[in-house]
């Protein structure tokens, strides 16, 4: 069973900008609780039992939020054990004992931040989760890891896009061999339409296996001197590793963008 996932937080957040200027993106609040928690939640209704959060020296905030504990304390007994308080105070204390972290103070892509968690997967394989993609109404996760037990594979997730917008995602060559489900041939890196092999997409839900490591400690940097974690994905694929891809059920939200951030928190307060 998988029961570890790494969530890479240290990118700098500059399509937040000036929000991220003084708060990390991860913890602004939509629908009135931080996007992370949200993360989170996926994670362990899927059965995750640690968390791997990358954060850099500049996002310390992020493990302060879970080590504010004195505060809390604090302002619970001022506030005459506000029962919304010590519920939320409870929350964050048992997501804190499922948290451990690393730091990446260069931003060197997300290849190079999975690499830093080398030492601390102990399983053969390991769920990934990009922060930025919100998944609501269906444990996108959960479907992910059954589909891995029953095929024993590397899974990625994927939705379909319009063709015009290719050219704004990782696209899957693919064999598809049900409804939901197919075997990926190769990833292709933001193409043109007229090389799109079609117009599934990656989205940010990833089953890894650890061999990975391997591979990206050899990789050198590609496009804009970073380590990509698609291109070391691509190295496992040649090499006959199987990926399956995912065509989840729920709700996409692309939490990393201005509209999209705003888009999320309407469509959460709407559920």
């Amino acid at each position: 069973m998988i029961k570890q996932a790494i969530v890479p937080l240290a990118g700098l957040g500059t399509r937040l900008l000036p929000l991220t200027s003084v708060l990390p993106k991860e913890l602004l609040p939509i629908n009135g609780k931080p996007g992370l928690e949200y993360i989170l939640e996926e994670g362990v209704n899927a059965g995750i039992k640690e968390f791997i959060f990358i954060i850099s020296r500049k996002k310390k905030e992020i493990k302060k939020y879970f080590y504010n504990d004195s505060f809390y304390k604090k302002i619970i007994k001022k506030k005459n054990k506000n029962k919304r308080l010590m519920l939320e105070f409870a929350k964050i204390r048992k997501y804190k004992k499922k948290i451990k972290f690393i730091y990446q103070d260069v931003p060197r892509g997300t290849g190079d931040a999975v690499l830093k968690c080398k030492n601390y997967i102990r399983s053969k394989y390991f769920l990934l989760l990009l922060p930025d993609d919100l998944i609501i109404k269906n444990n996108c996760s959960q479907s992910m890891i059954r589909l891995h037990t029953k095929y024993k594979s590397s899974v990625i997730a994927s939705k379909k896009v319009k063709k015009k917008d290719v050219s704004r995602w990782g696209i899957f060559d693919l064999k598809k061999f049900n409804k939901n489900s197919f075997f990926i041939k190769d990833v292709i890196e933001k193409p043109s339409i007229k090389n799109a092999p079609s117009n599934y997409a990656i989205i940010g839900r990833y089953i890894l296996p650890k061999e990975i490591f391997k591979i990206l400690q050899n990789q050198k940097p590609g496009k804009n001197a970073e380590i990509h974690i698609t291109d070391a994905i691509k190295t496992l694929i040649n090499k006959k590793e199987k990926f399956l891809g995912h065509i989840f059920s729920g709700k996409y939200l692309d939490c990393g963008t201005m509209a999209g951030y705003i888009n999320s928190s309407i469509k959460i307060s709407k559920l």
